[in-house]
């Protein structure tokens, strides 16, 4: 059911949007060196919401001149305890513009608001927090090698880094990449997805306001095939962190390789979703649906590809299928909203030649596959039964709220089709055996396994893929070793 849409016009987001967006360079918001503007629009409404200053590669080479000053200068000099106050007086600005913040990411991405107050702020604030503890732990190793001299390492911030952020998460991936960066004593230039620029200029100018110098924290709006080509090309830019699509880190890795920046990459997925006959069929085909249905199946990590036995599979269908029938469709600003819209008309369409593509294949609609309303992007939760391994709705990233269910054998099989795709993103395993769970986890090509649960994440374990999944990891302690590079000191004691 399609819900009307109420836009709130006297809330702070709104005196926010009101304003025109300009970048955000050397610690102030100015305009672009084109003078240019690009609009941004409500998935929902298709009205325009905010007019946003489009960077080119002036822009950026200003952006970047700035923020290897700040490295240079007081960011790199300044103690680590005092660079993890900063991040934490900025965490406590966004709980206190929490509002307004979760209210612009709705607007902006289309994102139902319960769900932004539920996991996008608090795994922002979080992923901030954790890394803010961690400035001033950064340590490194008194190694042993010889009697007649002191050998030890220390960890160094890698210098400036370019954080390419996509539009799914703008806000939550946007700090994935901000917070580790920042503690360890680098500076950033940001390009925030096209379609999704705002909360990332929100939280800048709350970043000021904590006392971020300027320099370290610098916004460049506009098109990927500008902007971002231009800090991938950037010479003075250390490191790239994006995510995004197979293809453009592809072309990120080769652009990289001008002055061998470090790249970490987090791209797509296929993941499975693997229920044995012997799981709860009840939580095992209500976390499938949320696994694929969760913003919208906007998500790199959605069980897009749930693996039923086969004595089993109908049962599951139909229950997947009926929650599908189920989710409430409208307004994110609604709190009892479950499914938003898609973020354009362009992913709209491609979804639905998805749909085209899955009929055409011999795969059977069980229930959704089609736009839902006049208005907005909104695409109605989907349903593929019957459908093959080697199908296209099986091995392509749909990036959707479309989910293909395939039978299966037994163990082997299973994992052969769970493995049997590009992508090693993550998988789930449904099943009462613990040995079979185990078997799975080991074999599994997934940089995350979940058991009898999916789609969590956390800051503090490690989340990446291989192959078109990506290189590389992010949180934990592996993001520490993303943005600080290893340094060996020998000191002769002898003299």
């Amino acid at each position: 059911m399609l819900i009307a849409y109420d836009y709130r016009p006297e809330t702070a987001a709104a005196a926010f949007l009101a304003k025109p967006q300009g970048l955000l360079i050397d610690g102030g918001r100015v305009a672009s060196a084109s003078g240019r503007m690009f609009k941004s629009l409500n998935p929902a409404t298709e009205e325009v919401i905010a007019s946003i200053a489009e960077g080119n590669e002036a822009d950026v080479d200003r952006a970047v001149v700035s923020a290897r000053r700040a490295f240079e200068g007081p960011w790199r000099t300044m103690r680590a305890s005092e660079r993890g106050q900063i991040l934490q007086r900025w965490a406590g600005l966004l709980k206190q513009h929490a509002d307004e913040i979760v209210e612009l990411e709705s607007l902006d991405a289309g994102k139902p608001i319960a769900a932004v107050l539920r996991q996008d702020l608090p795994a922002a604030i979080d992923t901030l927090t954790y890394y803010a503890g961690w400035a001033d732990k950064i340590s490194g190793d008194v190694v042993p090698v010889r009697d007649d001299a002191l050998t030890y390492t220390v960890r160094e911030p890698v210098g400036v880094v370019a954080a390419i952020v996509p539009w799914n998460f703008p806000l939550m991936i946007g700090m994935w990449k901000l917070a580790p960066a920042l503690a360890c004593g680098c500076t950033v230039v940001m390009k925030p997805a096209e379609l999704t620029s705002l909360s990332a200029l929100r939280i800048g100018e709350l970043a000021l306001e904590a006392g971020l110098p300027p320099g370290v924290f610098n916004i460049v709006t506009g098109p990927g095939r500008v902007v971002g080509d231009a800090l991938v090309n950037h010479p003075d830019v250390d490191k790239v962190t994006f995510t995004g699509s197979p293809g453009v880190g592809r072309g990120i890795m080769k652009g990289a390789s001008g002055n061998f920046k470090r790249v970490s990459l987090e791209l797509g997925g296929k993941s499975a979703n693997v229920i044995f006959a012997d799981a709860d069929l009840e939580a095992a085909s209500k976390a499938a649906a949320s696994g694929i249905f969760f913003n919208a199946g906007q998500v790199c990590s959605a069980g897009s590809r749930v693996l039923v036995q086969e004595s089993a599979y109908d049962e599951v269908v139909e229950r997947i299928a009926a929650r599908a029938r189920s989710l409430r469709i409208g307004d994110p600003l609604d709190r009892s909203t479950a499914l938003g819209p898609v973020i354009s008309e362009k992913q709209m369409k491609s979804i639905l030649d998805y749909v085209d593509i899955g009929r055409q294949e011999g795969a059977s609609l069980v229930t959704g596959g089609e736009r839902v309303g006049k208005r907005g992007y909104f695409v109605s939760p989907t349903v593929f039964a019957n459908v093959a391994h080697e199908m296209r709705i099986s091995q392509e990233e749909i990036f959707g709220p479309v989910v293909s269910v395939i039978r299966f054998k037994d163990e082997a099989d299973a994992l052969r089709i769970a493995n049997g795709t590009a992508y090693s993103l993550a998988a789930g395993i449904w099943s009462r055996d613990i040995g079979r769970l185990q078997r799975f986890a080991k074999k599994a090509r997934a940089g995350t396994v979940w058991m009898n649960t999916y789609g969590y994440t956390d800051v503090r374990l490690p989340w990446g893929g291989e192959r078109d999944s990506g290189l590389g990891r992010e949180h934990g302690t592996a993001a520490i070793d993303n943005f600080t590079e290893p340094k060996a000191v020998w000191v002769n004691l002898n003299v």
